[in-house]
């Protein structure tokens, strides 16, 4: 008869790597669930498609951030360049000021649906073709903004906005910079 007390007992070795990596992994999975779920996602993942609206003047694009953030959309970065002003928002949709010029290469636009592409130079020609297949007025215009791998399109099937196209964040170049607030003209 075997006593009770006298059986080996059966240990289960988990290696020292496994042991550690996995509640590793799943406490920064955890961590990265939460910043998502209250909007303070610290990385550039996921960079989806985004809303781009036109303020009116510099005074409007300070307004616009003013009575976003009491509504939970805080300004994550200034991503101004020497064409247009603008501000990215935590929940991804983007107010800006276009200047003149820009206007000028792009047509009076209120609004744009962006899309994050590969080649945005190969994709605005292809949606213009393919809307212009359709029977619309498309032109895919490569120069609105000199510097930054960004296309759009102009069209006359959306009224008064166009389509940009643009390459992941972590190819845009540099990483852009916080958002700081901007004088009440908004220059």
């Amino acid at each position: 008869m075997v006593d009770a007390n006298t059986r080996t007992r059966r240990r289960v070795q988990v290696p020292l790597p496994v042991a550690i990596l996995v509640p590793l992994v799943a406490l920064l999975s955890l961590l990265w669930a939460f910043a998502l779920a209250f909007d303070r996602n610290p990385l550039p993942f996921p960079d989806r498609h985004y809303h781009v609206f036109s303020a009116s003047s510099g005074g409007a694009l300070v307004a616009m951030e003013d009575i976003m953030r009491p509504l939970g959309v805080r300004p994550r970065f200034r991503i101004d360049s020497g064409s247009v002003q603008r501000t990215l928002f935590s929940n991804g949709t983007i107010v800006n000021r276009p200047d003149p010029l820009m206007y000028e290469r792009l047509g009076p636009h209120g609004a744009a649906l962006g899309f994050v592409v590969a080649d945005p130079d190969a994709s605005a020609r292809e949606v213009a073709a393919r809307l212009r297949e359709r029977g619309f007025a498309a032109e895919s215009v490569h120069d609105a903004e000199p510097g930054l791998p960004i296309a759009f399109v102009r069209t006359d099937a959306l009224v008064d906005s166009v389509l940009v196209f643009r390459k992941h964040v972590l190819r845009m170049g540099a990483r852009p910079d916080p958002w700081t607030p901007r004088s009440a003209t908004g220059d």
